[in-house]
């Protein structure tokens, strides 16, 4: 695979999430590899990013994990990764996810996705980051976060230039959010 061939994937590793999100996560993987690109996400198991990995390696793609020590240590790592980078903690982790990918995608998910999601667009705004940056709102997920981001904007504490089409995209659908990077 050529050098940032691969698009990195934010999302939940909660085996509870819900179908709908499970299923998007398997075809955005199955998306991704049948467009020529590796995943790449937080190596996790469970949830939508195995789903995202299984997705992947059913179509024939790459799935390059990033996980910290403490997870592997835990047994939380996707033993189907083909790559997997092991990081010292979770600053290490995020950073290398930015950096392995030729973009970002967010699918749904908890805290650590919204933290990688929020960090990743804070660093589209200070230029430090250049790569398209997707937002998938699968079922709607995503629709009261893009609303806070439009107040933040009515009220004058983001740049209007900073809104989506400028620093982020969204999708509805897996085939859509990789459209973007086409």
């Amino acid at each position: 695979m050529e050098q940032n061939k691969a698009i990195t994937v934010y999302c939940a590793s909660s085996p509870d999430a819900p179908e709908v999100f499970l299923n998007a996560a398997y075809e955005l993987g199955r998306e991704l590899a049948r467009a020529g690109f590796g995943s790449v996400t937080g190596a996790g198991r469970t949830g939508l990013m195995g789903q995202v990995v299984r997705g992947s390696l059913e179509a024939g793609g790459e799935a390059i994990g990033v996980i910290p020590q403490f997870m592997v240590d835990r047994g939380w790592a996707n033993p189907q990764m083909t790559r997997l980078h092991v990081t010292a903690d979770m600053a290490e982790r995020k950073k290398l996810l930015a950096d392995l990918g030729a973009g970002a995608i967010a699918l749904p998910g908890g805290l650590g996705t919204l933290d990688e999601l929020m960090d990743l667009l804070t660093q589209c705004q200070l230029g430090l980051y250049h790569n398209p940056v997707v937002i998938l709102n699968v079922d709607g997920f995503y629709d009261n976060l893009l609303r806070q981001l439009e107040h933040a904007d009515s009220c004058r504490m983001m740049r209007h230039f900073d809104l989506p089409g400028n620093l982020w995209q969204v999708a509805l659908t897996p085939e859509q959010a990789v459209s973007f990077f086409l």
